[in-house]
């Protein structure tokens, strides 16, 4: 085992005393693969591995102190190997949906993997959820990854040089920092992928959570869950999460967008003009007392409520993760939108810097 304990300040300019270790995790196809834990001095922990970025668990205090991981996953390497829900895990060159699994730029035609029914889904079978990632500690109470993507890759153009940066804070955030650039264009979205019950991993329905989303539109998918290109109000619909409101009073509606989703399944126009300080959504659950709140520079929010889980294979602690057992917040450019202009566009052009930032922050009530 190496152990790296560092003692600085962290990003929001509070003394932070962090540890980070590492671990040996297995071996894919001969590889090494690491697993990495990031812990601050108010007893919350996150492990990730370099195998897809994955986020392994995400511990923290609830309001009478008890420590519990909530998010989903596996015990050992082999569940994310053959794991189908992407579980914690780092998403890209493209997340979310792509119609016909193709996408047009500059004339050019590129035809992707139908991984979702005819369409293309989080970057192809084997997606960045699907790669080892080269891993370094930072001094600066951070972790590394970094990964070449080659042209062609999945069919996607373009040699990607893709950084992500994990850092925990001392005031309980957990910031993902996005960095991509491309000798050629291309398009990148990249987010991750954790499914959060703010109750504990194995805790059962999210039902009863409480979500806020800082969003006065959607945008409106059809029986694919692909965005068609119309932008709906929310006002007056199971969709308005613009005050603090339990996800069951929609979660069941006979609203066709809920039906087109089976639940939620959609992308969320977020009012936060991509400030980082602006609050993007805020999930609560009252019996903990446990809060999530986002940040992000992204324009969009996919609020995920775990409709095709299927509770058949084993997470964490012999645990079986049933439909609705948990939730995604996953910080996006919109789906489809190569096909919709009036979207803001995932294209990245040659030599330019993909750059956004996420954060998680975790606190009680």
């Amino acid at each position: 085992m190496i152990i790296a304990v560092f003692l600085n300040v962290s990003s929001r300019g509070e003394p932070n005393a962090l540890s980070i270790t590492q671990k040996p995790y297995g071996q894919i196809d001969g590889q090494d693969v690491h697993l990495f834990t990031l812990q601050n001095q108010n007893a919350m922990q996150v492990e990730i591995t370099n195998y897809g970025g994955i986020i392994v668990s995400l511990s923290v205090p609830d309001k009478n102190g008890t420590v519990a991981d909530i998010t989903l996953g596996y015990d050992s390497l082999k569940g994310y190997v053959t794991d189908s829900s992407y579980l914690g895990a780092l998403i890209g060159r493209h997340a979310n949906r792509l119609e016909d699994a193709e996408f047009e730029l500059a004339g050019v035609t590129y035809d992707l993997a139908k991984n979702d029914g005819a369409n293309h889904l989080h970057g192809g079978f084997v997606g960045f959820h699907k790669v080892i990632w080269s891993a370094k500690i930072l001094e600066d109470n951070s972790l590394e990854l970094t990964y070449f993507s080659r042209d062609g890759e999945e069919n996607y153009p373009g040699n990607l040089d893709v950084k992500v940066i994990y850092t925990l804070t001392a005031d309980n955030a957990l910031e993902i920092h996005y960095h991509a650039i491309s000798d050629k264009d291309t398009v990148v979205n990249l987010t991750n992928h954790a499914y959060f019950n703010l109750a504990e991993h194995n805790a059962g329905d999210i039902s009863q959570h409480q979500l806020r989303i800082n969003a006065k539109h959607f945008t409106a998918v059809n029986d694919q869950g692909l965005p068609t290109g119309e932008i709906h109000a929310v006002e007056n619909t199971p969709m308005d999460f613009t005050t603090l409101n339990s996800i069951a009073s929609g979660l069941d509606s006979d609203h066709p967008q809920i039906v087109c989703g089976q639940g939620y399944d959609h992308n969320w126009i977020l009012d936060t003009k991509g400030w980082i300080t602006n609050k993007a959504a805020e999930l609560y659950e009252v019996t903990t007392g446990r809060v999530l709140e986002v940040y992000t520079t992204k324009p969009g929010l996919q609020f995920y409520s775990g409709n095709f889980l299927t509770g058949t294979e084993v997470g964490k602690s012999n645990s079986f993760y049933p439909k609705r057992s948990a939730l995604c917040l996953e910080t996006q450019y919109f789906p489809n939108a190569m096909k919709h202009k009036h979207f803001p566009s995932p294209v990245l052009q040659a030599g330019q810097e993909y750059r956004h930032t996420t954060i998680y922050a975790f606190s009680i009530r």
